[in-house]
C-alpha cells in the first residue's frame, strides 16, 4: 500500500494520479479535521459575494497551467475566466511614494516616464548592456541583487521587491533569483549579461535547441487537454472556478472517495521508520505498514517525523524557512468604492508599511453591488508588525487603516473575516535549489522508500504543488 501523508492540494493531487498511473487507491492521512490546506473558500451565495482565505485565481501559462486545467476537465468543473483585455489582467498597482502607481501594461508603457521610476523602464536594458559580468559564487544569489545588478536599483526596488510580496510574502533580498527567472539568471552567467545572451543565444542557434525541447516528447506529447487549447485561444490571463477555489479539493475528494481511496482526517503521523521490508508509520497511536511513503507535508513537520532514525536528513528539510501569513476579507455593501479599478496592488517593502497588498477580488469577478478585498499582511515582516501573538482584532483593525489611508474607504465593512496562517508560505532563499537538490539525493543515497512533493519543494503556486504530485508519482515503480 502507498501512503500519502498531507490532505492538502498536493496530497490530494498524487491521490489522483495514483490511481490515474497505477489504477490502485492509496490511503492519505491528514492532521486536520479538513482537507484542502490553506485553500478555503466562505461563499455568500445569497449576497453575491466570495471570501478567499487562501489562493483564490489560477494561471493557465505552459505545461503546468495546462496540467491543472486537464484535471479540471477530466473533474467536469465550470470555471470563470479573465481575458488579458480584462481591467483586473491590464491594471496592476503599487503603492508607493505616498500614491497609487499603475505599473506599465503595454510596450508603450515602457518608453514614458512614470511613478514611482524616475525613467523610462526601457532605459533599464542600457543599464544591462553597461554592466560589468559578474560570476556568482556557489551559482546564486538573490533576486533583488540579480535585478538591482542587471537593471538598476529602482527596479529591484519597486517592481521586482512587491511582486514577490504578492507570490510568496518573502523578501527579494532573500529569495533565491532561481525561484521566478532561473533561465534569465543563466543566460546572463553565460553571456555576461541578459540583453547580450538573449541575442547571442540566438545567432549560435539556441532558438532550434529550446524548440526542439520545447516539441520533444512529454506529458503532452500529442494533444494539449482542450481546456487548455480554449484559455490559449481566448486569451485567459487567469480564471478562478466558479464556486471559489476550494470546489478544487472537495472535486478531488469526491474522486478519490468513490474509487476507494481511503481519506482519514485528524490523522497526524509523529514517526516514520525505514526498513528492508518497508516503512513504518506512528499514525495517532496506531503503527502503519507502507510500500511507499508519498509526503506533501510542510519540510518541518516531516522532519519532526524523520528525526529519529534520519537526524540528517531533518536538519535538511529544516533548512527551509516558513512565514506567517494575516489574510483580511472585507465586505462593503456598494460597488463604487475603489479609486481605480484593478487587480489590486502591493507595497513595496522600502515604504515600511504593515501590508503586503490589497486584492481587489470584485474588479476581478462579479460580486453584485458589493465591493469585496482581501488585505495580505505579515509574511517576513510578520512579528516584525505585530509581534508574536496579535489577535484577530489588533490586525483587522490595522487593515482597516491601512485601506482607509491608501484607498480612502473609511466605513465600516458590513462582513470581515481574519484568518491567520501560520507557516503558510515556504521561501525559496538564496541556495533553495542545492537544498531541494540535497535532500533527494539523501533519499535516494539511502534508498528510503520516500517521494516529497508540494510547495517547499516544487514552486508554491497551485500549478507547481498539482505538477509536483504528478512529476513524483510518475517517477514510481511498483511490481
Amino acid at each position: 500500500m502507498v501512503i500519502v501523508l498531507g490532505g492538502g492540494l498536493s496530497g490530494l493531487s498524487t491521490g489522483y494520479y495514483l490511481l490515474k498511473r497505477f489504477g490502485k487507491p492509496a490511503a492519505i492521512f491528514e492532521s486536520s479535521n479538513r482537507l484542502g490546506g490553506w485553500i478555503r473558500t466562505e461563499n455568500h451565495k445569497d449576497k453575491d459575494f466570495i471570501f478567499e482565505s487562501g489562493p483564490r485565481t489560477i494561471r493557465p501559462r505552459g505545461v503546468a497551467g495546462a496540467n491543472t486545467l486537464e484535471m479540471i476537465e477530466d473533474l467536469q468543473l465550470p470555471v470563470e475566466s479573465i481575458k488579458s483585455t480584462h481591467i483586473a489582467a491590464k491594471n496592476r498597482l503599487i503603492y508607493a511614494k505616498g500614491e497609487l502607481c499603475l505599473l506599465p501594461n503595454n510596450l508603450g508603457g515602457i518608453f514614458a516616464t512614470r511613478p514611482p521610476f524616475s525613467k523610462p523602464l526601457y532605459t533599464a536594458l542600457f543599464h544591462d548592456l553597461r554592466a560589468s559580468s559578474k560570476k556568482i559564487k556557489y551559482g546564486d544569489e538573490s533576486i533583488y541583487s540579480f535585478v538591482k545588478r542587471r537593471f538598476g536599483s529602482e527596479l529591484a526596488d519597486y517592481a521586482i521587491s512587491p511582486m514577490i510580496c504578492g507570490i510568496c510574502a518573502g523578501d527579494a533580498k532573500e529569495i533565491s533569483v532561481r525561484f521566478l527567472m532561473n533561465d534569465i539568471f543563466e543566460t546572463e552567467q553565460q553571456y555576461g549579461g541578459v540583453v547580450k545572451g538573449f541575442f547571442l543565444s540566438k545567432l549560435i542557434g539556441r532558438k532550434e535547441v529550446r524548440d526542439a525541447h520545447i516539441n520533444s516528447p512529454g506529458i503532452f506529447a500529442e494533444n494539449m487537454p482542450s481546456l487548455y487549447q480554449r484559455a490559449v485561444k481566448e486569451g485567459w490571463s487567469m480564471y478562478r472556478l466558479n464556486d471559489g477555489l476550494e470546489t478544487l479539493p472537495k472535486a478531488l475528494e469526491a474522486y478519490l472517495r468513490s474509487r476507494n481511496t481511503e481519506i482519514n482526517l485528524s490523522s497526524e503521523c509523529s514517526k516514520i521508520l525505514f526498513s528492508d521490508d518497508g516503512v513504518r508509520l506512528k499514525i495517532k497511536d496506531t503503527l502503519l505498514l507502507a510500500e511507499h511513503v508519498i509526503s506533501s507535508l510542510p519540510s518541518y513537520r516531516l522532519a519532526a517525523c524523520v528525526k529519529d532514525q534520519h537526524p540528517g536528513l531533518a536538519g535538511q528539510l529544516l533548512a527551509i524557512p516558513y512565514v506567517n501569513v494575516a489574510v483580511v476579507n472585507l465586505q462593503y455593501c456598494t460597488d463604487n468604492l475603489l479609486p481605480q479599478r484593478a487587480f489590486g496592488f502591493l507595497v513595496p517593502p522600502v515604504e515600511r508599511r504593515p501590508i503586503l497588498g490589497v486584492i481587489f477580488d470584485s474588479c476581478c469577478f462579479e460580486m453584485g453591488e458589493n465591493t469585496v478585498l482581501t488585505v495580505m499582511m505579515g509574511g517576513k515582516w510578520f512579528e516584525e508588525y505585530f509581534g508574536q501573538n496579535p489577535t484577530k482584532k489588533d490586525l483587522l483593525d490595522i487593515a482597516l487603516k491601512e485601506v482607509e489611508d491608501i484607498l480612502g474607504i473609511c466605513q465600516e465593512p458590513r462582513f470581515s473575516r481574519v484568518h491567520i496562517l501560520e507557516k503558510c508560505i515556504p521561501q525559496y532563499n538564496v541556495g533553495h535549489k542545492q537544498v531541494v537538490e540535497g535532500i533527494r539525493r539523501y533519499i535516494q543515497h539511502y534508498k528510503l522508500s520516500l517521494s516529497v512533493c508540494g510547495a517547499a519543494y516544487d514552486g508554491v503556486g497551485i500549478n507547481d504543488v498539482i505538477m509536483s504530485a504528478r512529476t513524483n508519482v510518475e517517477s514510481l515503480s511498483f511490481s
